[in-house]
């Protein structure tokens, strides 16, 4: 049986503490998280031909655990994905708030006063503690987007596993009518965008220290 090495899992546990940097950020969301002088719409009319699905209310609160329990997983599984994924998704909060201050969007909710059910209860429940502003680029999908990206270094099952439920969380966003469908696009390019320099900078970091060593 193979054992743990001990200093590798010190290693790991030390390494989450960086996670604190994400709800660090999120102080900006709840800042901006409100009209400016010009709130723009980015609806389409494929948009309006999208239903309203109480139903995907549940993934897209499991989102909330979803992307802190990945994100432990991957600390313990790979630490140079995790610590992409991670300096990633820090990166695309910055690019979305910076967006939020410059080119604030909103969205226009359904009117669900008077419905019963678990679902709406659930669905008014958001609604009621999240403004409909900070649109573009959705948070959601971006963060679902990096887990997608990262959580590949899992085997095919559990890859599959976190992949549909990224996916399932990033329809969640317009069936519950948090977002359109240019903020999932946005989410996912700025998602990409940031995965792909990080990945490219740390490997040129990593690549110039080992050749500090061997001078």
């Amino acid at each position: 049986m193979k054992l743990s090495n001990p200093s590798s899992t010190k290693s790991a546990w030390l390494s989450l503490l960086w996670l604190a940097a994400v709800p660090i950020l999120n102080i900006f969301y709840g800042v901006l998280n409100r009209p400016g002088d010009h709130v723009y719409s980015l609806a389409t009319p494929l948009d309006s031909m999208i239903p309203f699905v109480p139903a995907f209310i549940i993934p897209y609160v499991l989102w909330y655990p979803f992307i802190t329990g990945a994100l432990i997983a991957l600390t313990f599984k790979d630490k140079r994905t995790y610590f992409q994924t991670l300096i990633a998704l820090c990166s695309g909060l910055v690019i979305s708030y910076i967006f939020f201050a410059l080119f604030q969007t909103a969205i226009e909710r359904p009117n669900i006063q008077g419905e019963k059910g678990f679902l709406f209860t659930m669905v008014d429940y958001i609604y009621r503690n999240d403004q409909p502003y900070n649109c573009f680029p959705s948070i959601h999908v971006l963060t679902s987007y990096l887990i997608f990206r990262g959580t590949r270094v899992f085997g095919r099952a559990i890859w599959a596993m976190t992949s549909t439920l990224s996916v399932l969380i990033m329809m969640s966003t317009v069936l519950v009518k948090q977002h359109v469908v240019v903020d999932i696009a946005g989410g996912i390019l700025v998602g990409e965008l940031c995965f792909r320099l990080t990945g490219t900078t740390l490997h040129a970091l990593s690549s110039r220290v080992k050749s500090t060593r061997l001078e």
